[in-house]
């Protein structure tokens, strides 16, 4: 986060989060002067709030702004919905404000306050989620207070926002895991930058550099973290890519997480959720059947800890905006040099929705589910990608077909047009909670998981015994076939 110690700031909206922000920019004094609050309620305008005109309404002010070059506006309106978030953004961007920035969701900072730091530039994401969900973060984070947490794939997407609320909660320590040296050290960095600046509560950062898919290491490392609670977030996503690597999915998706169960189970780990994908429902890709088997596995694992007073849940939900290796990142860098933007289809759909707000459900199925409880995030509605094109677009400036092509490409292997949420067989139940469902689940493929891993580990990991089989993906594929139906089934694409 940068500002500009000449320009003028106008802060959208005038309540309790931009109250919030005015006051600390006025007490550090380098990042600009408040010039006014803009927001369009009547009840607010012609106020004064120490000493800062509210006007309004915005699209009549922000018209009649006499801008300089410096001058930016920072949306402070954390509960906004996206379609007011889209109207906002082209009033101010007609009005040419040099910078637009915008305050994370309620659910990042209704407990610590807004701060500076968390503001950022906007991005196409948020103007295409819902309404956000309102999750009292320190409230639902209770369970963990004073506890050790640990996040695996902390450095990616989900995993990082999972860190950021889980500022909130008032862990003890938190286990930032994952295999990659530069994530980790980002996120790191990071928390403790935020930390600094008076977000959240002031847990102790542990990076740990691992691979799950060491047994060993990981049953050393539970013992030595001594954690109470994990937060598995850590696979290999990317479908068309492991398509083309089914092996190192299998083998960091299924054997990865059976070595962190069988970790978590012998030492003592009381809550263990494990994050899924819509993929793993009826899957037709090798990520879709890791995640599957993943699934059965935890809960399997439920069963087992019903004797220890411990928790094994799974939280499934459809794709997220803006995560590494979806479509938002490649859709931006696309348009940004001349198009075409590429489509699989023009009627794929997708479920979304936004990293944050995922994030915030599976942190509160966490402490409310069960042991053995599979929960569904309610995903909304389905979105067109071609639509999810078009919006991203016209975010800058462009019109679709007109200035940036939209080239159809075809489905590739493991794609399909839609996905599922839930198997046919599974029920859909509501909780008291907003947006989290739990689903009754009757197997929906009688599958013997052991006996799967049992087949798939000498692919995985070398035999002596069966040398002949290591890393042949053919072998695996066919093994995948004899036992998941859907995957069998499957169109392969081109």
């Amino acid at each position: 986060m940068t500002g500009f110690k000449s320009g003028r700031l106008y802060i959208i909206g005038a309540g309790f989060a931009a109250q919030t922000l005015a006051r600390e920019i006025k007490t550090k004094g380098i990042f600009g002067e408040v010039a006014a609050f803009l927001d369009d309620d009547p009840e607010k305008i012609g106020r004064r709030i120490d000493n800062t005109p509210v006007l309004g309404p915005i699209r009549d002010v922000a018209r009649l702004l006499r801008l300089r070059p410096a001058d930016e506006a920072i949306i402070a309106i954390p509960d906004a919905s996206g379609k007011y978030l889209e109207e906002l953004y082209r009033i101010l961007k007609n009005s040419r404000f040099q910078r637009i920035r915008i305050l994370p969701g309620i659910s990042q900072i209704m407990d610590s306050g807004a701060r500076l730091i968390q503001t950022r530039s906007i991005d196409p994401q948020d103007l295409l989620g819902r309404t956000p969900v309102t999750v009292n973060l320190r409230q639902s984070l209770a369970y963990l207070r004073g506890k050790r947490v640990l996040v695996t794939g902390a450095g990616g997407s989900i995993g990082s926002e999972l860190c950021r609320q889980l500022l909130s909660g008032g862990a003890a320590r938190l286990y930032l895991f994952g295999h990659g040296e530069n994530s980790i050290y980002q996120i790191d960095k990071e928390l403790k930058f935020l930390q600094e600046e008076g977000v959240g509560e002031k847990a102790e950062m542990v990076p740990v550099i691992g691979d799950l898919r060491d047994r060993d290491y990981m049953d050393w490392i539970l013992a030595n973290l001594r954690a109470d609670v994990i937060f598995h977030a850590a696979a290999y996503k990317h479908v068309p890519m492991m398509e083309e690597n089914p092996v190192a999915a299998i083998e960091n998706n299924l054997f990865g997480t059976d070595n962190l169960v069988h970790a978590a189970k012998k030492h003592g780990v009381k809550r263990f959720v494990h994050i899924t994908t819509d993929k793993a429902v009826e899957p037709v890709s090798v990520y879709g059947v890791s995640k599957f088997l993943c699934e059965g596995m935890v809960l399997q694992a439920a069963g087992e800890a019903s004797q220890r007073a411990a928790a094994f849940m799974v939280v499934r939900f459809g794709n997220v905006l803006g995560s590494r290796g979806s479509i938002m990142p490649l859709f931006q860098k696309q348009i940004e040099k001349g198009g075409p933007v590429t489509v699989t289809h023009p009627d794929m759909r997708r479920w979304f929705m936004t990293i944050p707000e995922a994030c915030s459900l599976v942190l509160k199925a966490g402490g409310v589910g069960e042991n053995g409880g599979l929960y569904l995030l309610d995903m909304g509605e389905p979105v067109r990608i071609r639509d999810l094109a078009e919006q991203m677009i016209r975010f800058y400036g462009l019109e679709p077909e007109r200035d940036i092509g939209i080239e159809y490409v075809g489905l590739r292997r493991g794609e399909r047009l839609d996905e599922k949420l839930n198997w046919d067989s599974e029920t859909l139940k509501p909780t008291e909670f907003d947006r989290i469902l739990k689903l009754g689940r009757d197997t929906p493929a009688h599958v013997d998981i052991k006996a799967i891993m049992e087949e798939l580990r000498p692919i995985c990991r070398f035999d002596p015994a069966q040398p002949e089989k290591y890393r042949d993906s053919g072998l695996l594929r066919k093994a995948l076939e004899a036992h998941i139906p859907s995957y069998a089934g499957a169109p392969r694409g081109a």
